[in-house]
């Protein structure tokens, strides 16, 4: 599927209104990673930005400058996903060096997700995924043949064989996108950072003194 067609699959199921151009500096933030990077997750930063979807967080490639919490970044993530994929093995019956694989999304109780990057040309590399909760015998870790906003699409669909995730919050469901700007400006404002409702116990927290 094209980058745009993947797009428009994944805006008919998740609106990007609560989203924003993260208006990377591609040259810059590749030159950082040591990698260029697939245009559907470049695709996804210029329409939603780095954010999450329901309990799934999208990272944005490098480090900001942030309001209130550091949302995480995949240049911050890397060393904490190739250390899973050395403690764990990786994806059964692929060799590969933990070099090879890079994070872009976690959540949904501590799933982790990514990419391998065996292919000289990053649209074809494909979704790697811890998994935190898994069945007796499995490998923590998957790998599936389609790119990052395919994936997503095919999750919330629930076209993949079992759900990916040791998590089913986003299997076969969808939920909102909140970019982590506005998650910290609601927040700021007293209100829950998914929903944008009035939330008494961020209230309380911001009203707490300084230590």
């Amino acid at each position: 599927m094209s980058v745009q067609n993947s797009l428009q699959a994944l805006l008919s199921l998740v609106s990007p209104q609560h989203g924003a151009d993260e208006q990377v500096d591609w040259p810059a933030a590749e030159q950082v990673l040591g990698t260029r990077l697939p245009s559907d997750y470049r695709a996804f930063m210029s329409v939603y930005g780095a954010g999450d979807i329901g309990e799934l967080g999208i990272l944005g490639p490098v480090p900001v400058d942030y309001l209130q919490w550091d949302p995480g970044s995949i240049l911050d993530s890397k060393p904490t996903f190739q250390d899973l994929w050395d403690r764990d093995g990786g994806v059964p019956g692929i060799t590969a060096a933990s070099s090879a694989v890079l994070p872009w999304g976690s959540g949904c109780n501590a799933n982790e997700l990514g990419w391998l990057m065996l292919d000289p040309d990053p649209a074809k590399w494909p979704v790697v995924a811890w998994r935190r909760q898994i069945r007796y015998g499995d490998s923590r870790w998957a790998l599936f043949d389609c790119g990052m906003v395919d994936f997503l699409v095919k999750m919330m669909r629930a076209e993949f064989d079992v759900c990916p995730l040791g998590d089913a919050s986003l299997w076969g469901a969808t939920a909102p996108f909140v970019h982590w700007r506005e998650q910290q400006r609601r927040w700021l404002a007293g209100l829950d950072p998914e929903t944008g409702e009035p939330d008494p116990l961020v209230q309380d927290f911001l009203q707490w003194p300084a230590p």
